[in-house]
């Protein structure tokens, strides 16, 4: 609420655009993965902000990464007891529950770091959800040194992930993080 008042009152003529955001992103005229991101991040900030719902802020930025990148698949897995269980995506259906330890996103829960992995196929346990997957990044939500959840982005295209990548995943999973 209070990014909203200081938006009210020192930038007025931007107010109605911001305020207003959550019915579409603007987003950077490049094709620079790095620019792309640099818009998105703070639209998501300002869209996760003043919302309390774990649910809402989970499925707006899912969509809200399909809709830049458009990933094969890009969603959350969240800890329920002793399981990921699938939260919010947009993408093809996917596997229900994962155990620690199991596939990217087991293994991403269990080393607590993000895993960027260019051919899943020669991952070692690997979960094929879809066949269309060939690369995937996830990144652990963590709060307190404990994992919340993982965020999943697979892509149909090999090697499609980088650092770039994780380092805003992982800025977006610490905004995650303290509104869980």
């Amino acid at each position: 609420m209070l990014l909203f008042l200081c938006i009210y009152f020192f930038f007025p003529e931007h107010f109605n655009s911001i305020v207003h955001m959550a019915e579409e992103l603007h987003l950077a005229s490049t094709t620079n993965k790095k620019e792309l991101y640099e818009s998105l991040l703070p639209q998501l900030q300002s869209l996760i902000e003043p919302e309390t719902n774990l649910i809402a802020n989970l499925a707006n930025v899912s969509a809200a990464l399909k809709q830049t990148f458009n990933w094969w698949w890009v969603g959350f897995y969240w800890v329920e007891e002793n399981e990921l269980v699938l939260g919010p995506f947009q993408g093809p259906i996917a596997c229900t529950r994962i155990a620690m330890n199991r596939g990217v996103c087991g293994s991403a829960w269990a080393e607590k770091r993000t895993l960027i992995v260019p051919n899943v196929h020669e991952f070692p346990g690997h979960i094929a959800c879809s066949a269309a997957s060939n690369s995937e990044i996830v990144v652990p939500i963590l709060k307190n040194n404990v994992v919340l959840g993982v965020l999943d982005c697979d892509s149909e295209h090999f090697n499609h992930f980088d650092a770039v990548d994780q380092i805003f995943l992982e800025k977006i999973g610490e905004l995650i993080a303290a509104k869980a």
